[in-house]
C-alpha cells in the first residue's frame, strides 16, 4: 500500500539520471547481459535514555551508488560513496572486471529469471516523519517512560527509539526504473528490578517495530501504556515459583510466536539456504527442495505466506532490489511446504519467477536473497480472543513476549524463552512462572498446532535487524501471527539446566 507522501525532494535532487546513464552505458559497452544501478541513501537515528538521563543520540547518514552486472555468466559488483558520473562509471568498470576475474571459478553460469519491466515511485505509509521530530523532543518521551518505570518500582529503566529512513533508486538495462522511500521506527522500554535478596530480572515492552512514523512511538496503546506495568510484572516474575520441567500445552501469544516463525519457518524456507549456498551464517535448512509439495511442515491448521505488500510491514515495498514488484504467495498451505523465497537467480534454478526477495541493507552492499514478511494466517473460524484459547487448556503455560532463542544449523531443533510465562490450570491463569524455556524440533512443534486464533488475535510483530550474509547484512522484517495452542511441548527449567 503506497503512502500519500512523496519522496523527499533532496533525494530526488541528487544527480540520479547522470549516475544511472554513466554506469549503465559503461556496463552495456563492456558486454554485460545484465546491469543494475542502485542509488541509496539511508538515515538512522537512535535515541537512548537510562534512568531519566539521555545516554546518547546517534544520527548517521549513508549514501552511495552501486553497480551489479552479469558478464559471461559471472557476477560482478562494485560501489562508491562518490555521487558523480565519473565515479559511477568507474564502479561499473570495476564490476565488469570483477565478473571477468570470477568467470573461471564459476561452475554454473549465473542465470536470472525473467522479470517485467517496471517504472514508478512507492512511499511507505506513515503520518509523521520521525526525522521531523527534534531529538530533544524524542528524548523527552523516553524520559517520561523511564520515569513511569521508576515510579512503579523499577530499580533502573532503559528506553530507546530507533528511526530509519531508506531511499532507493533502481535502474537496469532492461528499462526498469523505480524510486522508493521507506520509514520505520522501533520504540522500546525496559524495567530492571533487583529483589531484596540480590536477584534481578528485566521486563521489556511488547510494542513491535513498524513501518510507520513517529505516530507509532507515541500511540496511546504502545510503550506509553506499557511503561507503568513493566516493573510490577518483573517483580511478580522474581517472586514466582520456578517451573516444574515436563510436557505442557502452550498458549503462545503473537509477541513471542513471531520469533519462532522467523527462526523455524522464515529462515528455513530461503531457497539459497535450502540449496546449501548460504551455510556459513546460521547454517542451511532441513526444508530441501526434494520435499516441496509433499513435506509435512505442520498440522492442517498451518498456513504461512510470504508477503511484500502487508500494510506497515517492515519488509513491505514497491519493488525489490532487482526491480521485481511486491507480491504475496504461500510458503506453507494446510500444513504442507509449497513455496520458497526467491530472488531472480534462485528462481531461475527452480524454473520459476522471482517473488521479489532481493535486498541490500546499505548503499555499498550487494543485494542478497532476503525474507519478505513471513506470516502465519489466522483461522477465520478460530477462537476470537487469547482468553478463549486459554479457556480451552486444562494444564498449560501462556507464553508472552520474545526473549532468547537457539536453533541448530539445519533450522530443525530449537529452544526459546520469553518475557513472561503464566501457569494455566483448568482454563484459567494461575500466576506467573520463571526459569521457563520450551524445546522442540520444527516439524514436531508445528504438527502439534492444535488451535489457531481468529483474526482478532492476529498482530504484526518483527525486528529491524535480521542477520544474513558475509559481510553481514541486517534486514527489517515483520511476521504476523495469531495466538495459538501447541500441545504436549517439552518445557525445561533453565535454572536447573544451567547448573
Amino acid at each position: 500500500m503506497p503512502g500519500s507522501r512523496g519522496v523527499d525532494a533532496d533525494f530526488l535532487a541528487l544527480p540520479l539520471d547522470a549516475l544511472v546513464d554513466a554506469a549503465l552505458q559503461e556496463a552495456r559497452d563492456a558486454g554485460a547481459t545484465y546491469a543494475a544501478v542502485r542509488v541509496q541513501r539511508s538515515r538512522d537515528r537512535v535515541v537512548r535514555v537510562r534512568d531519566r538521563a539521555v545516554e546518547g543520540v546517534h544520527d548517521t547518514v549513508r549514501v552511495g551508488v552501486s553497480v551489479r552486472v552479469v558478464l559471461d555468466g559471472a557476477w560482478g559488483f562494485a560501489a562508491t560513496g562518490d555521487l558523480t558520473p565519473e565515479a559511477a562509471r568507474a564502479a561499473a568498470t570495476v564490476a565488469v572486471r570483477g565478473a571477468r576475474v570470477a568467470r573461471p571459478l564459476v561452475h554454473r553460469p549465473v542465470e536470472l529469471a525473467d522479470a517485467p519491466v517496471e517504472q514508478g515511485t512507492w512511499v511507505s505509509p506513515y503520518d509523521v516523519d520521525p526525522f521531523d521530530v527534534p531529538a530533544a523532543e524524542q528524548a523527552a518521551v523516553l524520559v517520561g517512560w523511564c520515569g513511569d518505570v521508576l515510579a512503579t518500582g523499577g530499580t533502573h529503566a532503559d528506553a530507546l527509539v530507533h528511526s530509519v529512513k531508506e531511499q532507493k533508486l533502481y535502474a537496469d538495462l532492461a528499462g526498469t526504473r523505480t524510486v522508493q522511500q521507506r520509514v520505520r521506527v522501533q520504540p522500546e522500554v525496559t524495567a530492571v528490578v533487583v529483589a531484596d535478596d540480590g536477584r534481578a530480572d528485566t521486563m521489556r515492552s511488547l510494542t513491535a517495530p513498524s513501518a510507520r512514523g513517529w505516530e507509532h512511538v507515541v500511540a496511546p496503546g504502545g510503550c506509553t501504556a506499557e511503561a507503568p506495568t513493566l516493573a510490577p510484572l518483573a517483580a511478580e516474575k522474581l517472586a514466582a515459583p520456578s517451573v516444574e520441567p515436563g510436557r505442557y500445552d502452550l498458549v503462545i501469544d503473537p509477541t513471542q510466536l513471531w520469533l519462532t516463525v522467523h527462526e523455524s519457518v522464515a529462515h528455513a524456507t530461503e531457497l539459497d539456504r535450502a540449496f546449501g549456498y548460504e551455510a556459513a551464517y546460521a547454517g542451511t535448512s532441513f526444508a530441501t527442495p526434494d520435499g516441496l509439495g509433499t513435506r509435512r511442515y505442520g498440522s492442517d491448521l498451518m498456513t504461512v505466506t510470504g508477503d511484500r505488500t502487508e500494510p506497515h510491514g517492515l519488509s513491505s515495498l514497491g519493488w525489490d532490489d532487482e526491480g521485481v514488484p511486491a507480491q504475496r504467495w504461500d510458503i506453507v498451505r494446510d500444513g504442507r511446504h509449497v513455496g520458497y523465497q526467491l530472488d531472480r537467480a534462485m528462481a531461475a534454478e527452480r524454473g520459476e519467477r522471482s517473488n521479489g526477495c532481493a535486498y541490500a541493507d546499505e548503499p555499498l552492499h550487494a543485494p542478497l536473497q532476503r525474507m519478505p514478511n513471513v506470516s502465519l494466517a489466522a483461522d477465520p473460524a478460530g477462537p476470537a480472543s487469547l482468553e478463549a484459547l486459554v479457556a480451552g487448556v486444562e494444564d498449560g503455560i501462556l507464553v508472552v513476549g520474545d526473549r532468547s532463542w537457539s536453533i541448530d544449523m539445519q533450522r530443525f531443533n530449537f529452544q526459546f524463552t520469553a518475557q513472561r510465562f503464566h501457569r494455566i490450570r483448568s482454563g484459567r491463569l494461575d500466576g506467573m512462572l520463571r526459569d521457563v524455556a520450551y524445546q522442540a524440533s520444527t516439524p514436531d512443534f508445528w504438527s502439534r498446532l492444535a488451535a489457531v486464533g481468529g483474526p482478532g488475535t492476529w498482530s504484526l510483530q518483527g525486528a529491524l535487524n535480521c542477520g544474513k550474509g558475509q559481510p553481514g547484512q541486517a534486514a527489517p522484517v515483520s511476521h504476523g501471527c495469531p495466538a495459538v495452542v501447541v500441545t504436549d511441548v517439552s518445557v525445561l527449567n533453565t535454572e536447573e539446566e544451567g547448573r
